[in-house]
């Protein structure tokens, strides 16, 4: 009997001492079975971008074979909601490959994490570090590409050069009506396609304090008449088409030109080859030249990931991140880097694509990460649909926006 109890209280004494050394918030040692780090991003398969972040997981976890991804695209709107609604149920995934304009929301609803003593922050171009602060100075994620803009590009074989300015646009477009080719096609659906003509209006969507809409201006009305006009006066684009529409009828030959992004470089240097154009979307006559959002794409961690998981997270991010695999994603995606040491190899030095690309985003203006900015989108969308859709004057809808965008940010 006295073993017995003699056996017990050292069997107790070790369970005492070998919970003490594994108090929540300790790093521990990787179970058995690994590490799982369930990977959302908004890059899809039409681009290539989604195999790229696969390839890159894998490569990881080669390296790493307790470190597992199981990586999951979403469009950008969906994934933003799919986060807020996971998070609110403690179930979010542990990393997100995602755009700056969801630091607004993730960070108002406390929901990610700050990343300035995870990486060295240094490393990276400062204008994509720029995108994902907040006025405190924090920064919300860590830089995969730099740009994520909108830029005019053109088939050479049907347009050899492209217009300069808005007045060459309308000219040459009747050159190629004639020819029955569609001069220039573009997501009619999505506000983000048409905000860069506002920059060549020389107006932007918030007063100077950054929050307050100014969607009910007579440059605001100036450039959705533009709009109208190019598509029903002039006969640039197609009655219809969104994202998908637009890029179709780009990649069969039916259209010259198309308003796209940087993310659909890759597809298209694959399919267009040494007849692919990258040039600034036209300058506005009377006005300025275009000024699309930049930002870039970015891993946003949540905000109570923490441990083992929380370190190869933080060393699978500067993996993707680090020279090699940047210059392998502008190989691949021809993507502008954000990291800064990549931006002086000759694959980008040396390339008209990318050299086109840059150009662009020199006009750009940083998207706004404010929450009022959800306001903007949604109260702009409909109503710069109705002007693409003849339904609504542009004076109208400028005004309708204007209203809709205030009762949003009341309520919010």
């Amino acid at each position: 009997m006295k073993k017995s109890y003699l056996f017990l209280a050292i069997a107790l004494i070790a369970t005492l001492v070998l919970g003490a050394c594994a108090q929540p918030g300790t790093p521990q040692e990787p179970a058995d079975e690994g590490i799982v780090i369930n990977l959302w991003t908004k890059e899809g398969e039409t681009d290539g971008g989604l195999q790229y972040v696969q390839a890159l997981a894998d490569a990881y976890t080669a390296q790493n074979p307790n470190v597992t991804f199981v990586v999951v695209n979403k469009d950008v709107e969906t994934l933003r909601e799919d986060f807020q609604t996971a998070s609110l149920a403690d179930a979010p995934p542990e990393l997100l490959w995602t755009v700056s304009d969801h630091l607004g929301p993730f960070t108002a609803a406390d929901l990610i994490q700050p990343v300035d003593s995870l990486v060295d922050l240094g490393a990276y171009v400062p204008s994509a570090v720029d995108a994902v602060k907040d006025p405190s100075g924090a920064t919300w994620g860590v830089p995969i590409s730099n740009g994520n803009h909108l830029m005019y590009l053109y088939n050479k074989d049907l347009q050899p050069v492209p217009p300069a300015n808005t007045d060459e646009l309308i000219a040459m477009g009747a050159d190629l009506i004639d020819a029955g080719i569609t001069p220039l096609v573009v997501n009619q659906t999505e506000p983000f396609f048409f905000v860069p003509w506002l920059g060549g209006f020389e107006t932007e969507v918030f007063a100077a304090d950054g929050v307050t809409p100014t969607l009910d201006t007579p440059e605001m009305v100036a450039a959705l008449q533009f709009v109208h006009d190019i598509k029903f006066n002039d006969g640039l684009m197609p009655l219809e088409s969104d994202g998908d529409v637009a890029d179709t009828m780009f990649k069969e030959g039916q259209a010259a030109a198309i308003i796209n992004g940087d993310w659909s470089l890759g597809t298209y240097k694959e399919l267009f080859g040494d007849s692919l154009g990258v040039a600034p979307i036209p300058e506005v006559v009377g006005g300025t030249w275009p000024a699309p959002y930049t930002s870039g794409v970015f891993f946003m961690i949540p905000k109570d990931l923490s441990g083992p998981t929380l370190d190869a997270v933080v060393d699978f991010m500067v993996f993707a991140t680090n020279l090699e695999n940047q210059v392998e994603m502008v190989e691949k995606l021809t993507r502008l880097p954000a990291l800064a040491a990549a931006l002086d190899d000759p694959i980008i030095t040396a390339d008209p694509i990318l050299a086109g690309s840059a150009e662009q985003m020199t006009y750009g203006t940083p998207m706004p990460t404010v929450l009022e900015m959800r306001c903007v989108w949604d109260a702009l969308k409909p109503e710069m649909q109705a002007v693409f859709n003849d339904t609504k004057s542009a004076t109208d809808a400028a005004a309708a926006a204007q209203a809709a965008a205030v009762a949003c940010i009341a309520n919010q």
